[in-house]
């Protein structure tokens, strides 16, 4: 597929695209680039292969800059990321894209954008800010997420922890994430090669600070879960400690009648209390008082 900046984005033939008119953007698959690389003319001397995408980066070369982009899908952050790559030069942009992750961003760039001053710059703005458009409502649904789950926990209600573990770790994928797309954009504003108007250089500074608050989002949410985190630890140390004094006290309460029948037990043949015809419910009753008092005590303390 070939498009041409214009007032919009607007879709043409491979002639139009090459004709030098217009700034362009083609979007190929990795066999198509293969057949038609040396028509862009823009000195590519290595070879843009999609299997080896691992992460978004763009390298300056004597005429031309290269990339890649590796991008989670934000509705499945545990899926497969979408990976395609690019080159660019002043005349235009090429993604080399194995499936339709570029054709659906560029539909939404038609569908939404209008420019009163074209240029590959803007454009290349638009396209970076349509991957990221969603994020702040995805941080904020974690957002809310992680606060339910808080409150779950502050009612002693059982939480949902792994998906709090989940959340951490798509925030941390999130992070790199943002932190490769800074990157690219400041390879980018560096216009080493001078691709680039010098008034729209600004177009990927704005693209920089709206990431960079994305990442202050992210870590901010990352300190969130290592909260929840803590809220749940304390919370079982608190029943750990009301089960422990529990214990405690029951054995401190049995104690003292455990000596008593300990102590009677050893039946030495001049006990008094063997012959005494009362020794029995004495004993009894003065294991309950002491036991009774026990509990009384440890209330009047506030033990229990």
């Amino acid at each position: 597929m070939y498009y041409v900046i214009e007032s919009i984005l607007r879709e043409c033939t491979f002639e139009e695209c090459h004709s030098g008119k217009s700034q362009y953007v083609a979007v190929l698959s990795p066999e198509e680039w293969q057949k038609e690389r040396d028509t862009f003319e823009m000195g590519i001397d290595l070879d843009l292969n999609i299997r080896q995408v691992y992460n978004t980066k763009a390298e300056v070369n004597y005429d031309s800059i290269t990339g890649s982009f590796s991008v989670p899908d934000r509705r499945n952050m545990a899926g497969e990321y979408r990976k395609f790559a690019f080159a660019l030069d002043e005349k235009g942009i090429v993604f080399i894209d194995p499936g339709d992750t570029v054709l659906r961003i560029l539909q939404r760039i038609i569908s939404t954008k209008k420019w009163r001053m074209p240029s590959l710059e803007r454009f290349i703005y638009d396209f970076l800010e349509q991957i990221i458009q969603e994020d702040l409502f995805l941080l904020e649904g974690y957002e809310k997420e992680l606060d339910a789950i808080e409150k779950q926990i502050e009612r002693d209600q059982e939480a949902d922890l792994e998906r709090v573990n989940d959340i951490r770790g798509f925030l941390r994928d999130l992070r790199n994430h943002y932190a490769q797309l800074m990157d690219l954009a400041q390879e980018l504003e560096e216009n080493e090669n001078n691709f680039f108007k010098a008034e729209n250089i600004r177009f990927f500074k704005l693209f920089y600070n709206r990431v960079s608050r994305l990442v202050d989002t992210a870590n901010s949410l990352l300190d969130f879960t290592l909260q929840v985190r803590d809220t749940n630890k304390s919370r079982l140390d608190v029943k750990q400690n009301r089960i422990m004094t529990i214990l405690t006290v029951v054995t401190t309460v049995f104690m003292p009648p455990t000596l008593i029948v300990g102590w009677y037990g050893m039946n030495f043949k001049y006990m008094p209390e063997l012959e005494w015809e009362y020794g029995y419910p004495a004993v009894i009753i003065l294991s309950i008082l002491i036991s009774v008092g026990c509990l009384v005590f440890f209330k009047h303390k506030k033990w229990l």
